[in-house]
């Protein structure tokens, strides 16, 4: 009988700059069970509704994490204005997943960099990052902000786009579509690249199902799962969406995923710029949440679905603010992945399910 070895991964580690704890117990150099430990930036964010009033509690929510800061100042509003009966209007609605998914591309380049330089291929992760900061260029143009930008509120957007702006956003799109699909096609046809990946990290449709894995995550093991597919906002004014799967389950399958996804993302905002209405872009919010009324509301942010829980206490400060991130639903899963990986394949595993630390533990 093989000899157990308890060794910690984390929470400081070169691949992953990120504060996650894994005991990896092993049996020579194959990972038998990862036992996940969280807390080591516990912030106490949703303790604040107590001293920020609901309009104020936009800019704490975007700073549950700053890759997806503006899936969730979004997340938050929409749970507020469902709240309070507020409508907001089209063109704003439209300027929320226009900007929603650029965020989603960001996010899936930030990623697509970090994984390369795990594989040492620094070349590809300055490429990556390069292509990134084309996106962070326009929000910075749009907004002022570059990672944390204030643009969504309670009511609505905070500033007008104009459409000679959404238009130059289209372009830069099309020329970072084209650079994209080279590097892209250079990650995934690499042999070194599939010989560490193919096979490892393996979850089945039914684990992924149990688990109730969400996000690329799921996606990846085949299981159709993706918010946008409810068509909140303006994503029910695409001609069509069919969220990409893959069934294969493994590291390599969350790769093609992730990758394919910045592609779709530049075809939905290609669809909704050319779409979007006139007209204002916030309305007048007034008054406060009801005592005793409580919603919620899901969003598929980069990593996956985020849920969004608000209660009132009929005051400007809310009685209760709930939120639950991907990553604190996938753990379950990346346990699983990690489950028979050889203990060098442990940082590839965790990195291929991309998981945000600072948004599990708020």
């Amino acid at each position: 009988m093989s000899k157990r070895t308890v060794i910690p991964f984390g929470p400081q580690h070169p691949v992953l700059p990120e504060p996650v704890h894994l005991d990896l117990v092993l049996e020579d150099e194959r990972v038998v069970n990862a036992i996940p430990r969280i807390g080591y930036v516990h912030r106490g964010l949703e303790k604040l509704v107590e001293k920020r009033d609901y309009t104020q509690f936009v800019y704490v929510t975007e700073r549950i994490c700053g890759i997806c800061s503006f899936g969730h100042s979004l997340g938050y509003s929409q749970c507020i204005e469902q709240l309070m009966g507020i409508e907001i209007t089209d063109r704003a609605e439209y300027l929320r997943v226009i900007f929603h998914e650029l965020s989603r591309i960001h996010s899936h380049l930030l990623w697509l960099g970090l994984l390369a330089d795990g594989f040492g291929f620094e070349a590809l992760f300055m490429h990556a990052w390069r292509l990134r900061e084309q996106v962070l260029d326009i929000f910075e143009e749009c907004t002022g902000g570059r990672v944390i930008f204030s643009a969504c509120d309670v009511g609505g957007f905070r500033q007008e786009v104009s459409n000679e702006t959404l238009k130059g956003i289209v372009i830069v799109l099309e020329r970072l579509r084209e650079e994209y699909r080279t590097i892209a096609k250079t990650l995934l046809d690499d042999s070194s690249v599939k010989s560490r990946m193919v096979g490892v990290g393996y979850l089945s449709h039914e684990q992924a199902k149990e688990y109730s894995m969400v996000g690329p995550f799921a996606r990846a093991s085949g299981l159709e799962v993706d918010e946008r597919l409810l068509g909140v906002g303006a994503y029910g004014e695409l001609s069509s969406f069919e969220p990409i799967l893959s069934d294969q389950g493994d590291c390599y399958a969350r790769c093609d995923v992730r990758v394919k996804e910045v592609l779709q993302s530049i075809d939905i905002i290609n669809e909704l710029v050319a779409k979007i209405p006139e007209g204002d872009v916030m309305v007048p919010v007034k008054g406060s949440p009801e005592k005793d009324a409580e919603t919620m509301m899901t969003l598929e942010q980069p990593r996956g679905q985020a849920f969004y829980y608000a209660k009132g206490n009929g005051s400007k400060f809310l009685a209760r603010m709930r939120i639950r991130t991907p990553t604190s639903q996938n753990i379950a899963g990346m346990v699983a992945a990690l489950s028979g990986a050889e203990l060098a394949d442990v940082p590839m595993v965790i990195l291929t399910i991309d998981p945000c630390i600072s948004c599990t533990e708020r």
